[in-house]
């Protein structure tokens, strides 16, 4: 009897090797947990509040540690902050805890995500040899600390009057399906919900369901299958595959990186929704694009709508002329790269679509932009570019990335297409399926979700359990991270 006990408090701690992921049978033990008393309390708004906390806290802890104790803190710092600025009457003492802000939140963010990227960018320039640091990096700081920034920003900016309550404000920080990988919630848009009557009527369940089905078959089938049969061989060795190959490689990859990043997005907003949140939405079929800027309007929605608000607007936006239009948006996406992560394959990403998007501006407003046959080829334009900067986010090096082309380039080799689809069958299938799925028409989600609506709770659990079997089927040995955990 003891023994299990120790067994069921060490699967209880936190365990570094195995970080607490949507796709894993502990997290399925958990969210049942949480719906099985949710029931009981879920209109009495302050237990509802502080049971959510707690099991967000907790999930937290499960993937980072004691590092819940910064999150609280980044919380705790930027909500009296807000009270300060709002409660300042000079312009002068307003911006004083502005910068407060801003050195609390890009001073914790640079020290965990950027002190080695610059004892090593320092070791290149002077040809030092400063050793790097032991810091763990905690799962999804940049997301949480974006969160919490854009409320000071806002009390700052007079968009929104201060939290009273320090419980809701880290409830709003600290809500567990979209707190380690998103999407960015505002302030403004969580906090009204976090008091008001939940009602979770039959078409709510089934946009849930959906949501959760399509994230959990991106994520568990699609992304994950892709990653360890072949995208991480591809990229990792380029070198040993023909051109052709590592072309395959780079739209597999394309898919990988949106199924799972999406799927994250899609199980985020199902789990939510089936508490009584309302998460807005992260992706809306962003390869369909027809320019770099509608790319941008349909790829991370929360964090492209954040550095418009709070950056490129700031910084001037559109309202000083194209040459200053032209600096902010190659600043603002160079900036975005470095987000992503501390590489200068991610800044030269950034800098891709920078370049990107100011030529789009001279593109997007001509009469041909405008035409339909047109907008076809530049949506081929358009994904295949995206593709072609997929492989300097991806690469573990620029030489790696120049490998890649180089073999695409000069060593294409199509002769052994034949002989890859028999080797790789399930990875062309699933490539196929995946672009397939992902240019369907808008209206057959609805279809999706109509039909799940119309059937009875018992064949919904059967489905339910069915894409559960699946992915216990398709996974490899070790469930897979999000990609975006790392940011």
């Amino acid at each position: 009897m003891q023994h299990i006990l120790n067994q069921v408090l060490s699967t209880m701690n936190y365990d570094p090797q195995n970080p607490l992921l949507f796709n894993s049978t502990f997290f399925l033990f958990f969210f049942i947990v949480v719906i099985l008393f949710y029931p009981l309390l879920a209109n009495r708004y302050q237990t509802r509040t502080w049971y959510l906390l707690i099991a967000s806290l907790y999930f937290y802890f499960k993937t980072s540690g004691l590092f819940v104790c910064l999150l609280l803190i980044t919380a705790a710092v930027n909500f009296y902050l807000g009270h300060a600025i709002y409660k300042s009457k000079k312009q002068a003492s307003k911006r004083a805890w502005l910068m407060c802000s801003l050195i609390w939140n890009l001073g914790t963010l640079g020290y965990y995500k950027y002190t080695n990227f610059i004892i090593e960018t320092i070791n290149q320039i002077s040809g030092g040899s400063l050793p790097a640091m032991d810091i763990f990096l905690p799962v999804g700081i940049s997301f949480f600390t974006f969160q919490t920034w854009s409320y000071t920003l806002d009390v700052y900016f007079g968009k929104l009057k201060p939290i009273h309550s320090f419980k809701d404000f880290a409830f709003f920080v600290s809500f567990f399906p979209q707190l380690v990988a998103g999407p960015i919630v505002r302030a403004s848009y969580f906090i009204p919900q976090i008091n008001r009557e939940i009602h979770l009527d039959k078409d709510t369940i089934s946009r849930a369901l959906v949501l959760i089905f399509a994230g959990l078959l991106k994520k568990g089938i699609i992304a994950d299958y892709l990653s360890v049969n072949f995208v991480d061989r591809v990229f990792d060795n380029p070198m040993l595959f023909s051109g052709m190959e590592n072309l395959f490689g780079v739209y597999a990859y394309a898919l990988q990186i949106y199924c799972d990043f999406s799927g994250y997005s899609d199980i985020a907003i199902g789990l939510a929704a089936l508490l009584g949140f309302d998460l807005p939405i992260n992706f809306n079929s962003p390869y369909k694009a027809h320019s770099i800027t509608d790319f941008w309007r349909r790829w991370h929605i929360s964090l492209s709508s954040w550095l418009r608000d709070y950056l490129y607007i700031p910084l001037g936006g559109n309202r000083k002329g194209k040459i200053r239009q032209h600096m902010n948006l190659m600043t603002t996406m160079l900036l975005g790269g470095l987000w992503h992560g501390a590489s200068w394959n991610f800044v030269f990403w950034g800098g891709m679509h920078g370049v990107a998007l100011v030529l789009d501006k001279a593109w997007i407003n001509t009469k041909l932009a405008k035409n339909r046959v047109i907008q076809i080829f530049s949506t081929i334009i358009t994904f295949h570019f995206v593709c072609f900067s997929w492989i300097f986010f991806r690469s573990n090096s620029f030489e790696n990335s120049l490998n890649i082309i180089k073999r695409i380039t000069t060593s294409f080799n199509a002769a052994l297409f034949s002989q890859w689809i028999n080797e790789y069958s399930v990875i062309a299938f699933l490539i196929v399926i995946g672009f397939l799925a992902h240019w369907q028409p808008d209206s057959w989600e609805k279809h999706y979700q109509r039909f799940l609506y119309k059937l009875p709770l018992p064949l919904q659990s059967l489905l339910m359990s069915l894409v559960i079997w699946l992915l216990f089927q398709a996974r490899s040995a070790d469930i897979q991270p999000f990609i975006y955990f790392q940011f």
